[in-house]
């Protein structure tokens, strides 16, 4: 056993890179975040004055009322916090269904989304979307099959899920759309907000939302593992029950303690502070949602002047998170020794990361959170290479 491959462990990532990552943008930490990661970065260091054995209710640090203005932020009722939002998925599936009840989900979901299922027991009924190019929800498309799983089992979906923003193609679907047909059927509603809650305003309680999933990491500039889990008064006692059991021989119980989270969210240390951390500058981010988005309009523009290039998804896009069908890339590919990661190395050395390595046939990219001139930095880099290999490119 070598233990010195686990010393001087660094990302390999370095600060001067610009990172297009779309999993990453908006999991970036603030300076405060940074600072709190490494005053809490022991396991159990938000527990030393923890007295009512949860996490969501220490109150020094603040995590009490960190909990309430969440809340607050979503207009929504509570909050806990989860190991992810795959967590928070999971969780409320498991305490509002039962075993071989249907959930009635958008063809685009996060693949979390069908293993939260699987790991429920649940049947799945998937919404289709529209096909290529733009890869779009009808939420009416939500009322025909509520209707035919009612046909079908007798009874209506037990839960329906949508993917606010997709991570394939970063369309914004209609959540108020599928929120009003769920009232409409009584259909409880669950939202999946990885990629949108913590950068863009979301109001819950107006989207007719009640079940919220984030993801911290994703895109509340936290550490991971971080989700969080929000509901509304109706379901918060059944979606946060707390244990009952007891210890047949000892009579041990654990009375404060919520099933679904077991017990106390593993978010003990360095996730809940940098989210903690983070959230002042979370609360005015999102209120800068549509300079973020211009930015993103203005490089898919600038990488649509390129030959073959073409933006996949609602265009111009509604997100930062941008998909693009790059084929003379992909001819490109066949005839350099590097094959597909020629495009890798290439924006490599201009310092830019975040491309799958080995991706040239199609690829997305998130510009959030980077300044105006980096964005055309970026690109000026994607027109210097198409150039390089002798794709057109439409002059302006």
């Amino acid at each position: 056993m070598n233990l010195d491959i686990y010393n001087d462990l660094k990302r390999g990532v370095e600060s001067s890179y610009i990172n297009l990552n779309p999993i990453q943008r908006g999991g970036v930490l603030t300076p405060e975040a940074r600072k709190a990661v490494l005053e809490f970065a022991d396991g159990y260091s938000v527990c030393d004055y923890c007295f009512e054995s949860r996490v969501d209710l220490v109150q020094n640090p603040p995590v009490r009322n960190l909990s309430s203005d969440i809340a607050e932020f979503l207009n929504m009722d509570d909050v806990r916090y989860t190991a992810g939002c795959r967590h928070a998925k999971w969780a409320a599936m498991h305490m509002v269904t039962e075993p071989g009840d249907t959930l009635v989900l958008d063809s685009l979901a996060h693949y979390t989304s069908y293993l939260a299922a699987e790991a429920n027991q649940l049947r799945v009924v998937e919404v289709p979307h529209s096909g290529y190019p733009e890869f779009t929800i009808d939420p009416e498309n939500y009322a025909e099959k509520f209707e035919e799983v009612e046909r079908k089992t007798g009874s209506l979906p037990a839960l329906a899920l949508l993917t606010h923003v997709d991570y394939r193609y970063g369309n914004v679907a209609d959540a108020a759309g599928v929120g009003k047909i769920c009232k409409e059927y009584g259909v409880p509603f669950l939202l999946n907000t990885a990629y949108s809650s913590g950068i863009m305003p979301i109001d819950g309680k107006k989207l007719g939302v009640d079940f919220l999933c984030c993801s911290g990491h994703k895109s509340w500039a936290a550490s991971a593992p971080m989700g969080i889990l929000a509901t509304t008064f109706e379901w918060n006692q059944q979606v946060f029950e707390k244990s009952t059991i007891r210890g047949d021989w000892s009579g041990r119980g654990f009375t404060k303690k919520e099933v679904a989270l077991f017990g106390c969210s593993p978010v003990f240390g360095a996730p809940v502070m940098s989210l903690m951390a983070s959230f002042p500058a979370v609360v005015e981010r999102v209120k800068h949602w549509d300079e973020e988005v211009e930015n993103a309009r203005y490089l898919a523009t600038q990488l649509e002047r390129i030959e073959g290039f073409y933006q996949m998804g609602v265009k111009p896009t509604e997100h930062t998170m941008v998909a693009f069908e790059t084929l003379p890339f992909f001819e490109v590919a066949g005839t350099t020794k590097k094959r597909g990661y020629f495009l890798y190395h290439e924006l490599k050395k201009r310092k830019i990361i975040g491309v799958h390595p080995g991706m040239s046939k199609n690829f997305k990219l998130n510009t959030y959170g980077l300044s105006r001139e980096q964005v055309e930095y970026v690109a000026d880099a994607f027109l210097d290479i198409a150039r390089q290999y002798e794709i057109p490119v439409e002059d302006i």
